[in-house]
């Protein structure tokens, strides 16, 4: 847990203390319910995993479906909207801003063809998506790759690829070093050559 509030502290400015990440990060309980809630889907009492994360839903306005995989420190930064669906894998030290969907692409159509198999992101390690983006189907987004702000990925993202745009096209590399949403400078200067 203390690994976890540090982690926050070194991506967030705005975060003063651990006992405030406690009380009032909504991202934070978000992922603390989710482990709850994951606890119960492993286990297979299906509808406790459901109510605990609908009871999260209410409190922070971050959904996250219990059987959704999620690695050590995630930071969800303000929270409001985002949707993490179920066959989501999320890797180490990731960052996602508010209004983000880890979501199916076709979930209405033929919703029996669509049990039990992989129909939501992977989100490899250190990767950041900004606020609003849409991240749909099967896809797997690379390691440290950053996803900017409303982007709408559906095809797979290289390792250290920065994305912008809808439909999200490749627009830089970045080193991996964590920037907030996602946008860096050499991602605003290569999109002006283009």
């Amino acid at each position: 847990m203390n690994d976890f509030l540090q982690s926050i502290i070194d991506r967030d400015p705005a975060a003063k203390s651990k006992l405030s990440l406690i009380l009032t990060y909504p991202g934070v309980k978000a992922v603390f319910f989710h482990k709850i809630a994951n606890f119960f889907a492993i286990a297979k009492f299906d509808l406790v995993a459901r109510i605990i994360s609908q009871f999260s839903r209410f409190l922070t306005g971050i959904e996250i479906h219990p059987k959704a995989k999620i690695g050590k420190n995630l930071f969800i930064d303000h929270g409001m909207g985002v949707v993490i669906g179920e066959t989501s894998e999320i890797g180490d030290n990731v960052t996602i801003y508010h209004m983000v969907t880890l979501g199916g692409i076709a979930p209405s159509i033929n919703s029996d063809s669509q049990r039990e198999i992989k129909r939501h992101p992977t989100l490899m390690d250190n990767v950041v998506v900004g606020s609003g983006a849409q991240i749909l189907g099967p896809v797997i987004i690379g390691k440290n790759a950053k996803v900017g702000a409303n982007a709408v990925i559906t095809k797979n993202v290289p390792d250290n690829a920065v994305m912008i745009g809808i439909p999200a096209r490749n627009v830089g590399t970045t080193s991996g070093e964590f920037k907030p949403y996602a946008v860096t400078e050499d991602s605003k200067e290569n999109d002006n050559e283009k």
